[in-house]
């Protein structure tokens, strides 16, 4: 994994254009982004044990400009399945949604599949995304799973960390564990104990009243962190659902996959009935944006903590025509981000940015400003390296003399 992580100009794109919403429910803490038609039944995404609510913005702006309304949510401090299906229902009432589709992977394809158990009136159809059926074999692999709400943090990041495969991998998938590694950061010792509690929880899903055909199921064959044998039994309990196979992606094949995973929700959603509301899309006013009817605010936008009581949301654009999003396909690409035509210096022990013009790589004129600034940068760099020799040889003329 890198030891230094670059957002990506897409997601820095998506975070100027898209609301995040933050709203006290009960004791629970809600943070969620809601954006597209509200005239369109949602899709709702419920991340793993490692993702946030931000995991999804690839699959928001995607499908939000094809005209449907996509809500993706933090899972909240829960610590039992039941807290987290009656938490839940109340979230849902109070963004007045009734009808829902879900979309969840790993933990949040486990939740999904209670609620509908437990909630059936309530969600039309599933789209579930390398999950499992029962919680029993993580219990047993965590023999310290009675005290995981006393385990301090960094041990609770350790472990979450663990479960992600590292080593070589392509430049995508690279980048998306790279991005879920730095969503882990973002989550407090407390969001971590109740989701590692939620997946300890001994528990199983029992009979769906929604019939298979309403659910997809979709898998990657490479490699994942849910094991194969719970991977088939969740196809064997659901035959007749729909599968969709990505032959790569790793184990967040939203981030790395992007273009595949959103084509096979928008095949789901179509084929269950949800209509887009292309027309909808473009000049959407405030009123008819997706979103909580709680009083909204501007935040900082670099107020990311899980901690942060406040309700409302962050970052609310000042024009919500929805803009396309820059070609991006994560942290690779760092051609396309904010401060990518730069370079960094260090003049008199001070880190100097100097931007240079875009496009230089492909250049064959440079500026002279250009040309002028580098070669003080070289001589700069000499001088440096000369003044060092001096000290070393210095420092061993004194030495000898000692000796």
């Amino acid at each position: 994994m890198k030891s230094v992580f670059s957002a990506p100009g897409d997601y820095v794109h998506f975070k100027s254009q898209v609301p995040l919403h933050k709203i006290p429910i009960g004791t629970k803490q809600w943070r969620y982004y809601d954006f597209g038609p509200k005239a369109v039944p949602p899709l709702i995404c419920l991340p793993g044990t490692a993702g946030t609510a931000d995991v999804y913005y690839k699959q928001i702006m995607s499908l939000s400009m094809k005209g449907y309304r996509v809500i993706s949510v933090d899972i909240p401090r829960v610590w039992n399945n039941t807290e987290w299906i009656q938490a839940f229902e109340k979230f849902l009432d109070a963004i007045d949604v009734h009808h829902i589709h879900l979309y969840g992977t790993s933990l949040g394809g486990f939740l999904a599949q209670l609620f509908a158990q437990h909630r059936p009136r309530r969600v039309r159809s599933l789209v579930l995304l390398n999950t499992f059926l029962e919680t029993r074999s993580f219990s047993a692999a965590i023999p310290w799973a009675p005290i995981v709400s006393w385990t301090p943090s960094f041990l609770l990041k350790r472990y979450v960390l663990t479960g992600i495969r590292d080593g070589p991998h392509e430049p995508f998938i690279a980048d998306s564990v790279d991005f879920v590694v730095s969503q882990v950061e973002t989550l407090s010792r407390e969001d971590l104990a109740s989701r590692l509690s939620l997946t300890t929880d001994d528990a199983s899903v029992g009979p769906l009243l929604l019939s298979d055909s309403f659910i997809t199921i979709m898998d990657t064959n490479d490699y994942c962190a849910i094991p194969q044998q719970l991977k088939d039994q969740l196809g064997e309990r659901y035959p007749e659902a729909r599968r969709a196979y990505l032959k790569t992606g790793g184990d967040f094949p939203f981030l790395s996959r992007p273009d595949e995973v959103n084509l096979h929700l928008q095949l789901h959603l179509r084929r269950v009935g949800v209509e887009a509301r292309p027309d909808l899309v473009h000049n959407i006013p405030k009123g008819d944006l997706g979103g909580s009817p709680s009083k909204e605010s501007n935040e900082n936008d670099s107020d990311k903590s899980h901690e942060d009581d406040r309700g409302g949301s962050e970052n609310s654009p000042a024009d919500y025509d929805i803009n396309p999003t820059p070609e991006s396909s994560g942290s690779g690409n760092l051609d396309k981000q904010p401060l990518d035509n730069s370079e960094c210096c260090h003049l008199n022990h001070e880190h100097v940015l100097y931007a240079l013009p875009g496009g230089f790589k492909g250049r064959t004129n440079i500026p002279g400003t250009s040309v002028h600034f580098m070669c003080h940068i070289a001589i700069f760099h000499l001088l440096h390296y000369i003044s060092s020799l001096y000290i070393i040889w210095n420092y061993s003329l004194e030495f000898s003399q000692v000796v």
